[in-house]
């Protein structure tokens, strides 16, 4: 089981940054079996050239949930699951230190579309979400949107899955092959 997450945030360091919007898809190899958005307020000022990128200003997340009112849910969401996302290190430091500020030990096994499409799907000239998602002809409804970027990635996953199955099934040792 996964689970499939993706995050906007107030900047790029998770040490400094808050998280402004979180979105979970819980897929079990096949298919997403649920799921969970929601803005995020990040206590703290966004800054305008974020709002301009990810369309989410400080009015939306006014009123929005704290992290400490959404982290129950993530953790049941996450739990003995793999947390994947696109570049994971970037969304699962951000989700650590935000528990981490809570205290507690976010820990989760990760899986990461960047490294998985760069072996399964080798010769893209970017593995960026935008790049490789219009070079395989998957719709971002909703980019740098946690939603939209959250269901982009599960496309590429469930491509991923698939090529990877492929792979292992032609390697599978002690098959006989007579030609």
């Amino acid at each position: 089981m996964y689970a499939i997450i993706d995050i906007e945030t107030t900047g790029q360091s998770a040490v400094n940054g808050k998280i402004t919007e979180v979105a979970i898809f819980v897929h079990d190899g096949f298919e997403i079996i649920d799921s969970f958005t929601s803005l995020i307020n990040p206590e703290c000022y966004i800054p305008d050239y974020i709002a301009n990128l990810t369309g989410i200003n400080n009015e939306m997340v006014r009123c929005a949930p704290k992290f400490y009112e959404v982290a129950r849910r993530i953790v049941e969401m996450t739990q003995d699951r793999i947390f994947v996302a696109h570049n994971v290190s970037f969304d699962y430091r951000f989700i650590q230190e935000e528990f981490k500020r809570l205290g507690y030990d976010y820990q989760r096994k990760t899986m990461c579309t960047v490294r998985m499409g760069r072996k399964f799907l080798p010769g893209h000239r970017s593995y960026s979400l935008g790049n490789i998602c219009d070079e395989l002809g998957i719709a971002i409804n909703g980019r740098h949107r946690a939603a939209g970027d959250a269901l982009a990635t599960v496309k590429l996953f469930e491509i991923l899955l698939k090529k990877k199955t492929q792979k292992e099934t032609k390697q599978t040792p002690g098959q006989l092959r007579l030609f």
